[in-house]
Order: C-alpha cells, then structure tokens, then sequence
C-alpha cells in the first residue's frame, strides 16, 4: 500500500482510481480479531458475518434477508435484505410494512420463531413459537405451519440462487432478495400448472 501511494502521488486520477482500493486495504490491515464491521472481502466490503448458531454451520457471510410467506401455501409475499445485521425481532415492523405496501392486505396475524420475542407492531396479532398463554388448538397448528417457512428459505438459497449474490454493493442485494422471492413464486405457479395442464402427446 505505501509502494502504490508513492507512485500514484501527484496524480489526481490515479488517487481517485485508487481511494477506495487503498481505504479497503487500511481496513483490513488495522482490523483485530474482535473488532465490529470488519472486512470479509474485498470486492464485497458491505458482507457481514452472521451468527446461525447451528451445529454444522456456524456462520455465514452475505448479508441477511427477512422472508414473509402465507400461511396455507407458502408463496412469498415480502423478502428484503437487511444490511448492517440487525437484531431479528427489530425487522418485524419492516418486514409488515413490506408486504403490505407489496399486497395491499395488512395481515391479521404473524407467526414467528422465538427470535421475534419482546417485538409486537400494534397493527396486528403475533404469535411466537412456544408460546403458552393463550394458545388455542387452532393457534398452536397454525404455529406448526411456521416451520415451512424453514424449507422455502432452503428452496430459495439453491433453486433461486439466493445463496450467492452476483449483483454489486446494497443496491444489489436489495434487488437480488425481490428477484429471489419472484422467481420462487413463478416457480411454484408453473409448478401447478403443469400438474393442471399435463401435456398431450402430439399427433403423428
């Protein structure tokens, strides 16, 4: 880094072309082990590092997505990235505000896993896994549909490529999430069609 300042001093356009390079280059020099909003790549700078807390996986780098589906069938009906990792139960609000603006339907009820604990918008009913007080029967089976969710996220991740962001900086991953969650819907609607629709042998 000091080599290239030295030879690119005095020239404006090569400073311009090289500031944020170099910058990229300061930061990941000067990071520590336990420093916050390090750098994890270098043509991707804005990729986090994600805590899943699972056994097999314990981290993963990108950037992390909120997904809404419907209860019965699973379509997507609001995903968008959320740069900086957020806490999960301070994304709900946006999430609502999503897929209202997305649908024009303001949900009645919103079932969520127990990360969402402590965080109720006013304008609807939510119901957290593992919840006690007040659960019907009707209650606790719609709390069992919560975990379809879990396979549309995978199906996403493989089929529709979510997993793997070619698109640049935060403008793109927004993109990538909304075109993720539209080529998951069109897939499950070609997928009924064909069923509906099974093709025909053609006539010799």
């Amino acid at each position: 880094m000091r080599d290239i300042e030295r030879k690119i001093q005095a020239a404006p356009a090569l400073e311009d072309r090289f500031r944020n390079w170099l910058n990229i280059g300061h930061r990941i020099h000067a990071q520590q082990r336990h420093d916050k909003d390090k750098v994890y790549s270098v043509h991707a700078p804005e990729v986090e590092c994600i805590a899943k807390g699972k056994a097999h996986k314990h981290y993963e780098f990108g950037v992390k997505v909120s997904v809404v589906t419907t209860s019965r069938d699973n379509f997507v009906v609001g995903m968008q990235s959320l740069p900086g990792n957020p806490y999960d139960g301070h994304t709900l609000e946006a999430a609502i505000e999503q897929t209202v603006n997305l649908t024009g339907i303001a949900p009645k009820q919103a079932l969520v896993d127990r990360g969402y604990k402590g965080h109720r918008p006013q304008r609807l009913t939510v119901w957290i896994a593992g919840a006690k007080r007040g659960v019907t029967n009707l209650i606790k089976n719609r709390l069992k549909r919560r975990n379809a969710v879990e396979p549309v996220i995978g199906h996403v991740k493989a089929d529709g490529r979510l997993g793997r962001n070619f698109l640049k900086v935060a403008v793109g991953d927004a993109m990538n999430a909304i075109l993720c969650a539209a080529g998951h819907n069109l897939r499950k609607i070609l997928h009924r069609l064909s069923h509906s629709f099974p093709p025909t042998d053609a006539p010799a």
